[in-house]
């Protein structure tokens, strides 16, 4: 298996930052506050941001000595507060090598043991299959399907679409997808077991 490490972001990772971030196979199934194309500028500012805070929440995923992704909590606030939601993303050359599913049960052991929260949830795209296997294959995660669909903002070739369809701005996606973790999972300490 390819080995890494998850560790706080330095701005010496810069270039390797703005290398795999700046890549719409990657950026189709994140937030629209993960830019593209992806500049210089954006990935200065992204590493001022998850370093920010006490603790850090926001780490890179190294593999062969540069950062090549990302994974991070995210606390929630006012009446969500005993929840936070699970976040990453990994370059396109290093997909399907078992990585992010790995680096998982550690984000997970750091969040409960780090936070007064009771449950994390992740919310990959409906469309993004392959990040729903990554979230079932630990056996960490019960599936919610819900009605609505997000909407992602998109540009491709150009052409922007509503939520309805219309040529404009956004483009609706298929269900969404949730996966929730439980407290009970940090305090079974159930081993945790990966296919081969």
């Amino acid at each position: 298996m390819t080995p890494f490490k998850i560790r706080p972001w330095a701005i010496t990772d810069l270039d390797s930052l703005v290398q795999y971030a700046n890549n719409w196979n990657v950026a189709k199934n994140l937030t629209n506050k993960f830019p593209f194309p992806y500049t210089e500028k954006d990935g200065r500012s992204f590493i001022a941001l998850a370093n920010q805070d006490n603790p850090v929440h926001l780490f890179a995923i190294e593999v062969a000595s540069q950062a090549a992704g990302g994974i991070g909590i995210h606390p929630q606030a006012d009446i969500y507060e005993k929840n936070a939601e699970l976040g990453y993303w990994l370059a396109e050359p290093f997909w399907g090598q078992g990585i992010v599913m790995r680096a998982i049960p550690e984000i997970l052991d750091f969040a409960f043991s780090t936070y007064l929260i009771d449950r994390i949830f992740a919310r990959p795209f409906g469309t993004n299959l392959a990040s729903q296997r990554v979230l079932e294959r630990p056996g960490l995660c019960s599936k919610e399907n819900s009605k609505k669909p997000f909407t992602k903002t998109v540009n491709i070739s150009t052409n922007w679409y509503t939520p309805s369809g219309e040529k404009i701005g956004h483009h609706p996606l298929p269900d969404h997808y949730s996966c929730l973790v439980s407290r009970l999972y940090s305090e079974l300490k159930v081993p945790l077991s990966h296919p081969p």
